[in-house]
């Protein structure tokens, strides 16, 4: 079966990366480090810090692994081929919410990029899935679990 393509940003690819990096630098060392030390302590058929230990680097391994093919599946996204004329991801989209009368400002973004609270919006969501290929002035209807929302896309950028 086909791996599932990651879009990612140039600053998302550099955070994974990093993130990664650490892991295996920082993270590994230490949770071997954990072990040795658990095991210096005796019997370990009922030694509870050396299966902590374990556990805990089963779990940042499979962190590790998971980066991993995170990263070998995914592409950067040149920005400079963005057609800027419709919403696709990395988008900037200012929107006025007809439900209540305000102005939001979202970019569109991978899943892994996704953070609302710097107005990242995941490129699955309901709201991004309603806007991709629509151009500025347009009208789109959205259900969500609270209603319907309608929104008109007021401006397109990058």
């Amino acid at each position: 079966m086909a791996k599932e393509i990651i879009y990612l940003t140039a600053e998302g690819y550099k955070k994974l990366k990093d993130e990664l990096d650490h892991m295996r630098s920082v993270e590994r060392p230490a949770a071997a480090a954990a072990i040795a030390e658990a095991r210096d302590k005796g019997d370990l058929s009922e030694n509870a810090e050396y299966d902590a230990a374990r556990e805990a680097q089963g779990l940042l391994e499979m962190r590790i692994a998971k980066l991993e093919d995170t990263l070998a599946n995914s592409r950067v996204i040149d920005e400079s081929k963005i057609d800027k004329s419709k919403v696709q991801i990395l988008s900037k989209v200012t929107l006025l919410n007809h439900n209540n009368g305000k102005e939001v400002t979202y970019t569109i973004v991978s899943e892994n990029e996704a953070n609302l609270r710097e107005g990242k919006l995941a490129i699955g969501t309901p709201i991004a899935k309603a806007l991709l290929g629509k151009k500025a002035g347009e009208v789109v209807e959205v259900t969500v679990p609270a209603g319907v929302l309608k929104f008109e896309i007021k401006e397109i950028s990058i």
